[in-house]
């Protein structure tokens, strides 16, 4: 062949190669099986294979069928990519599928060669396993020079064993004897050839790119999802920390004011017990990190039963202004009672005659507002840019983790100078309940990625 004829295809054969591996990780299917090695099915080897040998297989169809069009055929690499990611049987399986239109149009030792090399490349990757880690499968890189510069500078001080190295070695000696069968036995298997040594050695590189470009596009993406999930991981550990903070701040001042009852009416004492038994019952059943308004506005009841009992009838009154159809609004679990208790404390606490706290919610623009008003001392200006006790600091984080920007927690004082106004502006939700708070929020976050 001539020489640049032979360049131009393996430069064609790279892209073919590229274009391929970058549509097969796209397909869920196909990058879950891929990447789920220890759990791997027999259907899952060879619905990978399949996946794999198919748009290989039509590219030595599309070989016969555009003769000047040599760079479709990637067979050879096809086999070898089976066999390193799937095994010695599902290796030799793809050298059938690969090798069955060379086998219609006559090149009848196809088959058994690139069964051989499918076979092959699946003991190599046994070896990687009882080498050093199959992870050096993933790692292999297109960049081979820079392998062999890694392998002399790893091995001059103290030899030894690399699988990378014996990959690269095995993919050069198979597609060198793949070449010397096409020269003895023309006709009967397909390879690029060409007797000058420049050339030939850029043949043997531009196979163990074609193999080698497929294994890092789908590292690429092993990595990304394997960092997303450690996001997901993190972001409901953090949750999780947050919300282990809200309760027990929450039982300690209720059992506070359990305290303060105890000397002065044991009888009141015990029927704020009964209500704390409620309330505690009704937290563990939340296994979830989101619920209704309705659920919170009832525990916030529970709530504001105890504190009545506490503060006295006459000094805590509590109004509502709910919107019917926000009720059913989910948002984060435990979310609306610190605010309440935050009014309590540092708004009507400190008021000798108590004072009144109303509860509003509304939905506009498909966002949900909710407002937590008291008409007690109000707050220091320091205290209404971040917020004042752990309650409130921790719901505000809260909103950021889950939310980021989309969330807002707003702390001012109305026009009328008394009291407090808190205003949580949360975004709309379409999500199931049963579902964890850290995917919920990651699957809205990333809604917008390609």
């Amino acid at each position: 062949m001539d020489s640049r004829f032979v360049l131009l295809t393996l430069l064609v054969k790279l892209g073919v190669a590229a274009a391929i591996s970058a549509a097969l990780v796209r397909s869920w299917e196909f990058h879950s099986r891929l990447f789920r090695e220890e759990r791997r099915t027999n259907f899952d080897v060879i619905f990978l294979t399949f996946a794999t040998c198919v748009p290989y297989a039509l590219g030595v169809q599309v070989r016969y069928m555009v003769k000047n069009f040599q760079a479709a055929d990637n067979a050879f690499e096809a086999a070898i990519i089976c066999g390193v990611i799937a095994g010695p049987w599902p290796g030799m399986l793809a050298g059938v599928l690969v090798a069955a239109p060379a086998i219609l149009h006559g090149e009848w030792i196809s088959l058994p060669f690139y069964m051989l090399v499918g076979l092959i490349a699946g003991g190599l990757r046994e070896l990687a396993g009882s080498w050093a880690d199959k992870e050096e499968i993933w790692s292999f890189s297109p960049f081979f020079d820079l392998t062999i510069f890694r392998w002399i500078r790893r091995n001059l001080p103290k030899p030894r064993r690399d699988w990378q190295i014996a990959f690269f070695v095995v993919i050069c000696v198979l597609q060198a004897a793949r070449m010397e069968l096409s020269r003895l036995f023309p006709g009967r298997i397909f390879a690029v050839y060409n007797d000058n040594p420049w050339i030939y050695l850029s043949i043997l590189g531009g196979t163990v790119m074609c193999v080698a470009l497929p294994l890092k596009i789908w590292n690429n993406t092993r990595i990304e999802l394997k960092l997303e999930e450690q996001t997901r991981l993190l972001l409901q550990t953090r949750l999780d920390a947050l919300q282990s903070q809200i309760n027990p701040h929450f039982l300690f001042n209720t059992l506070n004011s359990v305290a303060s009852l105890v000397r002065v009416d044991p009888d009141t004492a015990r029927d704020v017990i009964v209500k704390l038994a409620n309330i505690l019952r009704s937290l563990l059943r939340k296994h979830d990190a989101f619920s209704t308004l309705a659920e919170e506005v009832e525990f916030v009841d529970d709530y504001l039963d105890i504190e009545v009992i506490r503060f006295g009838r006459d000094k805590l009154r509590v109004h509502k202004e709910l919107d019917p159809e926000s009720l059913e609004c989910i948002i984060p679990s435990m979310i609306l009672q610190p605010l309440v208790e935050n009014s309590i404390k540092h708004g009507l606490s400190p008021k000798i005659d108590g004072g009144r706290i109303t509860l509003r919610s509304a939905l506009r623009d498909e966002r949900l507002t909710i407002q937590v008003e008291d008409d007690g001392v109000g707050m220091a200006s320091e205290s209404s840019q971040d917020g004042t006790g752990i309650g409130l600091k921790n719901v505000a984080e809260r909103i950021q983790v889950l939310y980021g920007d989309a969330g807002k927690l707003k702390i001012r004082t109305p026009i009328s100078g008394i009291g407090t106004v808190i205003t949580l502006e949360l975004p709309m939700l379409e999500t199931f309940l049963a579902r964890s708070a850290a995917e919920k929020i990651y699957e809205e976050r990333s809604r917008t990625r390609a």
